[in-house]
């Protein structure tokens, strides 16, 4: 061990103070594994930086006098309001607040309450606010800016958000008191179908980060075997010569950990406040959990050594040169089909019931998901992680295969050919970073159009008859009428739907153990009424009794209520009130319910202004109203903000739509966007230095062949060629393997494919980075052919 340890010193010595070439080729080593440790130290701060959101978002949470969370038994001192709103293609948080006494609870980032008529904003919103593009928002929130809400009341920094002062708020109005803030509402549980995203997601994005650091850690290999044999002929052994290799190649991994910290930092520093996919964090909460650092920072080094003494168990070092193991000595496949066969079983396996248990199977038991209920996420990982390790290994021996039996051509074809069939390594390790990526995304991808129906619900919503609802959580039939006015005067909208709802009982004593019969009260105009139900003749004073379309005991249960000429209570039986009575008109009719806009069928009893006094109704009402518009005129959704905030700001404006996605689901996929942009940017960049290094070693023979009266022309068809065939071999290999992988994991959940054709787009994306690397290298290569290559010393 001490032995092998001087030569892991005498090696690192050649890297740090080879000359030049030593320099150059230890400083590619360290950018390749840089680029992969960054990306690694983002991924091993995946966890603290969800823990951070999360607190950021529970911390702001209010929580009253009565919960839990109030252990110290503080009384409420402060009142609130959400006042939520959205602008152009960004949501917008906020908060009302009033104090209740002179001592308040303050919200995280708030050094005092904002007076009335006052607001405080982060930083991002006081930009947008001052900026031309956040006119139209300007009016809707006029308050003045008086604070800026500190980082710790922040989520991210390009968050959007305000508290806002006001002196009107009150419990009657829709407003809750808070004792405290640090509120933990109830977590759902990932669904068992989105863990299996997630576990595929993080095989599929690390894998090519292991490939290219192992790639690497590999630069200089020809120039290395010459070091090697001149080492062999001053006398080392040959194991001594394969451990000094691995000190060149630690040196490199060392340098490779600083410079990846360092573009880590960087990056969190820049991307961090501008955000990716409207995802930011703030870069001190971007921090990797210690014994996932420690475990990078071992695991890289050993991996450079281990790669390194694994690749030259097959070369014979000799004093007078290198042998490798050629033509002569072919690829085994035996075992790079039997990775892939272990990873099927393991994906198989992982649906029996002798896989075992854990979180999977805990959700998939609890939601009734008898298909996978079994599955383990510790086993699906290890499946798929043993195919994608199996497309890398077949794609060397595939590539050899293939152009051992390539014959004739053009010079330029016939050049890279060669090269390919002298040694097709270097070419297949720099293309099994593409193949690994695109065999998972096709995998991916198919895994993700397979469930998506399951996380994307149809709401039943019509919305060519109404495009936005307002909601106020409070009854007030001047509010209605007010609504209805205000909006039909806003530019764009053409029609309004408004109504205030309300329960109403039947009065008087109740059967022992029978329920006290309720149905809902809808107060509207008759153009609104016959939105909601089928209505031949209406006129204002005229009352309705609406029975469900087809269900019969619904429609009996109403009519337990509804009973025209008969007296109903409209406090629906509060406690602690007194009941007020109201007679259904005898001439009341019956008709049929109708679904509204949004999908929703309302029954009960209808009413128009003139046929009842709004002031009766309880304090549980509700006022709405529903609004069509000319989708031409500019900015039309941002005019009705602006007037449902005139109105009352705690008013709510919700788009109608007739498909409503999972939020998890949507978080997920967000986050497979940003993460598979890194990768793809890790991959191209990763891919440019493996091909700057392949020409610099080659730099001699460019400048031989120049010299001896090829084209410039020819060569860089050569360089294209040589890339573009274990290109087409890796895409075809990962098209094939992505597309079984994505397949059987679609069986473990028990779903079927959907999309067979997915994989095109992502095929050409990989074939765009090969092509553009190509094209970036050509600078280098002219520049790498000129006479003065041929000189050596």
């Amino acid at each position: 061990m001490k032995r092998r340890l001087h030569d892991l010193g005498l090696g690192i010595r050649f890297a740090l103070g080879g000359g030049r070439e030593g320099w150059a080729r230890t400083l590619l080593t360290a950018v390749g594994v840089g680029l992969g440790v960054a990306l690694l130290l983002g991924a091993a701060s995946v966890p603290h930086l969800s823990d951070q959101r999360a607190d950021r978002i529970h911390g702001r949470q209010p929580f009253s006098a009565g919960s839990e969370k109030n252990t110290g038994d503080v009384k409420a001192s402060l009142l609130y309001a959400s006042a939520d709103t959205e602008y152009r293609d960004s949501t917008i948080g906020g908060k009302l607040l009033r104090p209740a006494n002179a001592d308040p609870v303050l919200p995280p980032g708030l050094t005092s309450i904002p007076a009335p008529g006052a607001m405080a904003v982060s930083p991002a919103l006081r930009d947008l606010l001052d900026s031309p593009e956040g006119q139209l928002l300007r009016q809707r929130l006029p308050y003045e800016i008086t604070a800026t809400i500190g980082d710790a009341g922040l989520v991210e920094p390009s968050e959007l958000y305000y508290y806002a002062g006001s002196s009107s708020l009150s419990p009657g109005s829709g407003a809750s008191s808070a004792a405290g803030f640090g509120n933990i509402g109830e977590v759902q549980p990932l669904d068992p179908m989105l863990v299996v995203l997630v576990v595929l997601i993080c095989v599929v994005l690390l894998m090519p980060v292991a490939i290219f650091i192992a790639t690497a850690v590999r630069f200089g290999g020809e120039r290395r075997d010459r070091r090697l044999a001149a080492l062999r002929l001053v006398g080392a052994d040959a194991r001594g010569t394969r451990w000094m290799a691995g000190g060149e190649a630690l040196a490199g991994a060392v340098l490779g950990l600083v410079v990846g910290t360092l573009l880590f930092l960087g990056g969190a520093e820049l991307i961090g406040p501008v955000g990716l996919w409207s995802f930011g964090f703030f870069p001190g909460d971007l921090r990797p959990l210690p014994w996932l650092a420690l475990l990078v920072a071992v695991a890289v080094p050993a991996l450079a050594v281990g790669v390194t003494l694994a690749a030259l168990r097959s070369v014979v070092i000799e004093p007078l040169g290198v042998v490798r193991g050629g033509p002569v000595r072919r690829r085994r496949l035996w075992w790079r089909l039997a990775l892939p066969a272990l990873g099927v079983g393991l994906l198989l396996i992982s649906q029996s019931p002798d896989a075992g248990s854990g979180p999977l199977t805990t959700a998939s038991s609890a939601l009734g998901l008898p298909l996978y209920e079994y599955a383990s996420p510790a086993s699906i990982a290890a499946g798929a992680t043993f195919v994608l390790v199996g497309l890398i290994a077949l794609l060397p021996w595939l590539v050899e295969a293939v152009v051992g039996r390539l014959r004739g051509g053009s010079p330029a074809w016939q050049l890279a050919v060669r090269r390919l069939q002298l040694n097709s390594g270097p070419a297949a390790r720099a293309v099994g970073g593409i193949t690994v990526a695109v065999a998972g995304s096709v995998a991916l991808q198919m895994y993700s159009v397979g469930i998506h129906d399951d996380f994307n619900k149809v709401t039943g919503a019509d919305a060519s008859r109404a495009q936005y609802t307002v909601l106020a959580e409070y009854p007030d039939a001047k509010l209605a009428e007010r609504m209805i006015d205000a909006f039909r005067e806003t530019p764009g909208v053409h029609k309004v739907i408004g109504t205030v709802s309300s329960y109403v009982t039947m009065p008087g004593p109740v059967a022992s153990g029978d329920v006290r019969p309720i149905t809902e009260l809808t107060l509207g105009d008759c153009a609104t009424l016959r939105e909601l139900a089928r209505i031949d003749s209406c006129a204002n004073g005229d009352t309705f009794v609406v029975h469900p379309a087809d269900d019969r005991d619904r429609a009996a249960w109403v009519d337990r209520t509804a009973r025209p000429g008969e007296p109903i209570d409209t406090t629906a039986g509060e406690p602690g009130v007194t009941p007020k009575l109201w007679t259904l008109p005898a001439t009341a009719r019956t008709v049929t319910a109708r679904p509204d806009p949004t999908g929703a069928e309302h029954d009960g009893i209808f009413a128009t202004p003139g046929a009842i006094d709004a002031s009766l109704l309880s304090s549980t009402a509700h006022t709405s109203a529903m609004l069509t518009v000319d989708q031409r005129v500019p900015d039309a959704a941002e005019h009705i903000r602006n007037t449902a905030a005139r109105i009352s700001p705690q008013l709510g404006v919700r788009t109608v739509r007739t498909l409503e996605r999972d939020q998890q689901y949507t978080g997920i996929r967000t986050g497979l966007q940003a993460a598979g942009l890194a990768t793809l940017g890790l991959i191209a960049a990763s891919m440019l230095v493996s091909q700057l290094e392949q020409l610099r070693e080659r730099r001699r023979l460019l400048a031989a062949l120049l010299a001896f009266g090829t084209r410039r022309g020819t060569l860089a068809g050569s360089v294209l060629w040589q890339t573009a065939v274990p290109v087409v071999l890796g895409i075809g290999l990962a098209v094939g393997g992505g597309l079984g992988l994505g397949a059987l994991m679609l069986r473990i959940i028990g779903k079927t494919v959907t999309d067979w054709w997915l994989f095109l787009p992502l095929a050409g994306a990989g074939a765009a980075v090969i092509l553009a690397v190509t094209l970036l290298s050509l600078p280098a290569l002219w520049r790498l052919m000129r006479p003065d290559g041929l000189r050596t010393e």
